[in-house]
């Protein structure tokens, strides 16, 4: 509060910028000119101080985390999106997997023993794993271990497992649900303008589609996230539209739970050819996404492809999740060219990695509930050794 009362002193703020910082400071919405403007116009502290705010009145210093692996059943695809450096088509087989049912429970059984709490499963889009095939996977995944919750698939997958089915969206989302589904996460969105998403992603699932397969997942009262690819050849309007459509579902079915900005990363990939975007770029991206999605309760940054370093600095530009992996299970991050080539960090490296920029690490379960709140908890390894006075004789 006192930085943006400051803020608003601050006699050579533009006019359209004390303008915005009274909405935030009045819990008004901004509106999208309003959002294409601080793209335009915008400084970086200025956007920290706002997105500071916002983040510290839902959350405080809580910056939350949790204990997942990754189960990715195959790399093959059918569809060739033109910034995917994980994916092979069909015809590159040699060049990735594609994991049987009885590989991927085998996976699940490995952290058996571990304090994992999710199982986040994404991956290609193949024929062979249809509706049937990724039921049964979650079912028997809830057999084996009924409390390990089961986020699984983007739109882009149910869309075509559906399509395949010849079965409705509504249809496809309760007989996931049965099968033991509990929450989606928030891929596939990349950008939803036509005049993007045509050029980077136009054999997948539409933005209409995306966004309907997640209102009929939210009127089964169950929660999903939404994510948005950046740093690309989209134009500051095109993000602001985006975030804007999820603005406008969440509002009729407050479903989602967590954003998560999503950095173009050029290696390995058909747009190498596209810079990326610089990390202050990436803060400013993390803090507009803040303000102008005032409806959503998270924003998350994976550390995983933006490196340790950077998901520190976000938390103070509007992030209070940066999500966690106890070990290298995933590998969409890494071939594309991101710091973390191998994304591992065990719960003690996650917690000081928050501790060390005065934010408190919450762990948290998919939905948001904490498991254990590590504020006040030391790791025995992070006690350093007493030094006591020997007595002296004269």
């Amino acid at each position: 509060m006192q930085a943006l009362t400051l803020l608003l002193n601050n006699p050579t703020l533009a006019a359209p910028l004390k303008a915005i910082a009274q909405k935030v400071q009045n819990h008004q919405r901004i509106t999208f000119d309003e959002g294409v403007y601080l793209y335009e116009h915008a400084e970086l502290g200025y956007l920290g101080v706002l997105a500071n705010f916002i983040r510290e009145e839902k959350h405080g210093d809580k910056t939350f985390f949790n204990r997942n692996f990754h189960l990715e059943p195959t790399n093959l695809c059918v569809y060739d999106c033109k910034f995917c450096s994980y994916s092979r088509l069909i015809k590159q087989k040699e060049e990735g997997w594609a994991l049987t049912m009885d590989e991927m429970l085998d996976i699940v059984k490995k952290y058996d023993t571990e304090p994992v709490t999710e199982v986040h499963i994404v991956g290609g889009v193949l024929p062979q794993y249809d509706v049937e095939f990724y039921s049964g996977l979650f079912s028997a995944i809830k057999k084996h271990r009924p409390e390990l919750h089961v986020k699984a698939l983007t739109p882009v997958e149910y869309h075509y497992i559906f399509k395949k089915a010849k079965i409705d969206y509504a249809t496809g989302m309760k007989l996931m649900k049965d099968a033991g589904l509990e929450s989606i996460p928030g891929g596939g969105a990349e950008i939803f303008h036509p005049e993007i998403r045509e050029q980077i992603a136009k054999d997948k699932c539409t933005a209409d589609q995306w966004l309907a397969i997640h209102e009929e997942w939210h009127k089964l009262d169950m929660r999903s996230n939404a994510t948005m690819l950046y740093g690309h050849i989209e134009k500051y309007e095109h993000r602001v539209d985006h975030m804007e459509r999820l603005r406008n579902l969440q509002d009729q079915t407050k479903g989602f739970q967590t954003f998560i900005p999503l950095k173009f990363r050029n290696q390995h990939n058909q747009m190498s050819h596209v810079p990326e975007v610089s990390v202050v770029e990436d803060l400013r991206n993390y803090a507009i996404a803040r303000i102008y999605l005032d409806n959503f309760d998270h924003i998350k940054a994976y550390w995983a492809m933006i490196s340790r370093e950077t998901a520190q600095m976000s938390l103070n530009f509007g992030v209070d999740d940066i999500d966690g992996t106890l070990d290298d299970t995933t590998k969409i991050y890494s071939m594309a060219g991101a710091e973390e080539q191998n994304p591992a960090m065990s719960t003690q490296e996650l917690v000081n990695l928050i501790k060390q920029v005065g934010r408190k690490p919450i762990e948290r379960d998919t939905l948001y509930n904490v498991v254990t709140d590590y504020t006040d908890i030391i790791f025995e390894s992070d006690v350093k050794p007493s030094y006591y006075k020997l007595p002296v004789i004269n």
